[in-house]
């Protein structure tokens, strides 16, 4: 059964029901390309401001998310990815870093933690791997980007261990979920890419990676970076991944290598909704 479930109602958008049952507070998903007021290269769901599109069209876009999943748009919160491994831990003072500028988003960073109600998490894709944290005893959430060049700086495994070290999680309760992102299927790397690969990351899938003989090979993220999430210790049963590939699915998703570079970027987002009780 896909991990990923799309909701129709009002906006087209993937969320995480198993999660969501566990945390009725909790708000974690993954955004498609439609229903948002970008165009041309963009059209229509533009999540990102770092890709050339206008940013009014970008914000308006974010803030009609925002209306959907019940926050207000002071809490979307965003970093600058460089395909790199530092974590931030996001407190109320970094909440909505980003929200209106690229240039005040927290700098240098492609993972992020928190465990303050309020605070939405994004991270931006059209292509890398979406990796979605949750420690339902803490009620800890984080989200991390890794393209190839982040598996080999093993972020998954940076953001086991910050979860671990600032919040006290145990590594039996973490359940990690492994986003839409370009499958085996449409991913064609060469030895620039497999052998830091194969030299970082121990135990590698072997149907991972298909050597098509030729310089070339057809690679899985997803499936190593699962591998990366079980070498450090977290539980086979407790990660989740999506079968679907960004660039097989042309109408519902942005993809950079099927648009040679020229697309929008989809949002992974999550954050815990404050109890207005409180």
């Amino acid at each position: 059964m896909e991990t990923f479930v799309i909701n129709n109602d009002p906006l087209p958008h993937f969320t995480i029901p198993s999660w969501t049952k566990l945390l009725p507070d909790l708000s974690v998903g993954f955004s498609t390309r439609i229903g948002g007021q970008s165009v041309g290269n963009y059209d229509s769901m533009n999540l990102a401001l770092h890709v050339g599109d206008h940013k009014e069209h970008v914000i308006a876009n974010r803030q009609k998310l925002m209306s959907i999943i019940g926050f207000s748009y002071d809490a979307w919160t965003v970093a600058e990815q460089i395909h790199g491994n530092h974590i931030e831990i996001i407190t109320d003072e970094k909440r909505g870093r980003g929200r209106f500028d690229q240039k005040d988003a927290i700098p240098a960073t492609d993972g992020l933690l928190t465990d303050e109600p309020d605070i939405l998490l994004t991270s931006y894709y059209a292509d890398c791997v979406p990796l979605f944290f949750l420690d339902p005893k803490k009620r800890v959430v984080g989200l991390a980007h890794a393209g190839w060049k982040g598996t080999v700086l093993k972020i998954a495994e940076k953001m086991v261990e910050a979860m671990v070290k600032h919040y006290q999680s145990s590594i039996k309760e973490i359940r990690v979920a492994i986003g839409p992102s370009i499958g085996q299927c449409c991913y064609e790397v060469n030895h620039q890419v497999i052998d830091p690969l194969r030299e970082a990351i121990d135990n590698l899938p072997q149907d991972a990676i298909i050597d098509k003989k030729n310089g070339h090979f057809d690679l899985d993220l997803k499936k190593i970076n699962r591998q990366i999430l079980i070498n450090a210790g977290i539980l086979y049963e407790n990660i989740e991944i999506s079968s679907l590939c960004t660039s097989c699915n042309p109408d519902l998703l942005f993809s950079y290598r099927r648009d040679q570079g020229l697309t929008g970027r989809m949002a992974s987002w999550i954050g815990l909704r404050r109890d207005e009780g409180v």
